[in-house]
């Protein structure tokens, strides 16, 4: 795994810095992670590979800080160049029950419409894909699928089927599947509970995905038989919940978190959408306090987000520049730390054998 020791700095030695530096959010020493590999030496100069449990790790400049400053510290050494590599923990519940090729699957979900949840969860997938994950989203809204058209695609973008199952089209490095590609633009769908919950399910798994990092999912408004079948159907390695600044908005989006921990899925943290003069801000943040849970981020009110939604041209791939869209791949970066974290905890967590 790692390379000889040359000259007078030894491997060791550069190994004893480095268990001095801790994962900032997993609370573990890099060395006891094994997220040190590829050390080299050639006299005073070291170079080494920090294996990030996520592309879009929110502190990877800390990281590449206090590792320098650690390896810096040993006599002989002149000079330190860290790179990084990536492999993204998985939730290991899900290959055990879907046997589908996703390693995280991540809910945004609000308690009422309006919010802008779809155009978080489009915003959200593209950052985290323009931040090197393997990212899909899936369009769980099966009464009013729009993510097709916020992604810019329609059923012509549909490839043909593989094996009898669906081929995600792919929009902006997003794998992207909703009942949108399937319904004829404007008809209605009126299904009972039973129906929605196959519909749902064949999302999953009638679905031939690409080896995914993430799979986004746009949960319907409300708290009705889309949730439960969510959560029933498949592991969910956390919810994001969508909510703008406002108490009544923040009402409804408690439903929601609460809906989310009666069926045991872990929360991610609350989103605070659409903040700014119209409906003021701070609500999210002052709501994920009293309900003691993370506060991810706030997206200010922006026409840019709004007309990129429309034309099929999210904002973080329309206008990469825009303080908004800045604010999404800091929010893609906090959701994917965060899943780093609970997939840590889930496996560190003592197991429960029946004998």
């Amino acid at each position: 795994m790692f390379g000889k020791k040359n000259g007078t700095v030894t491997e060791k030695e550069i190994l004893a810095a480095l268990s001095t530096v801790q994962e900032p959010e997993l609370h573990h020493d890099l060395v006891s992670l094994r997220m040190i590999k590829d050390i080299h030496i050639n006299g005073g100069q070291v170079a080494f590979t920090i294996l990030l449990t996520t592309p879009a790790c929110p502190l990877r400049g800390q990281m590449e800080r206090e590792s320098t400053e650690a390896v810096m510290a040993i006599p002989g050494v002149e000079q330190v160049v860290v790179k990084f590599d990536a492999n993204v923990r998985s939730d290991e519940r899900i290959v055990g029950r879907l046997q589908i090729p996703i390693k995280n699957i991540v809910a945004v979900a609000s308690g009422k419409g309006g919010v802008g949840k779809s155009t978080v969860s489009v915003n959200l997938a593209v950052a985290l894909a323009q931040q090197g994950a393997k990212v899909g989203i899936l369009d769980a809204d099966i009464y009013g699928p729009n993510i097709p058209t916020m992604m810019g695609l329609t059923a012509d973008n549909l490839p043909d089927p593989v094996g009898g199952k669906l081929v995600p089209p792919m929009a902006y490095g997003v794998e992207v599947m909703s009942m949108g590609f399937l319904i004829p633009p404007g008809q209605a769908v009126i299904w009972r509970g039973p129906m929605l919950h196959g519909a749902i399910r064949q999302l999953f798994t009638d679905v031939a995905w690409g080896d995914l990092d993430y799979l986004i999912v746009d949960m319907p408004p409300g708290t009705g038989d889309a949730t439960l079948t969510l959560a029933q159907s498949v592991p969910v390695t956390g919810g994001v919940i969508v909510s703008t600044p406002q108490d009544v908005a923040l009402e409804d989006a408690e439903k929601g978190l609460v809906a989310f921990q009666k069926l045991q899925v872990p929360i991610l943290g609350i989103v605070e959408n659409m903040a700014g003069d119209i409906f003021g801000e701070g609500g999210g943040q002052r709501a994920a306090k009293r309900l003691k849970v993370e506060f991810l981020g706030r997206i200010y009110l922006d026409r840019a987000i709004r007309e990129g939604g429309d034309s099929g041209r999210p904002v973080v791939a329309l206008d990469p520049n825009n303080p908004q869209s800045e604010s999404f791949q800091t929010l893609a970066r906090v959701v994917a730390g965060r899943v780093s974290v609970a997939n840590f905890q889930a496996a560190a967590a003592p197991q429960l054998k029946v004998i």
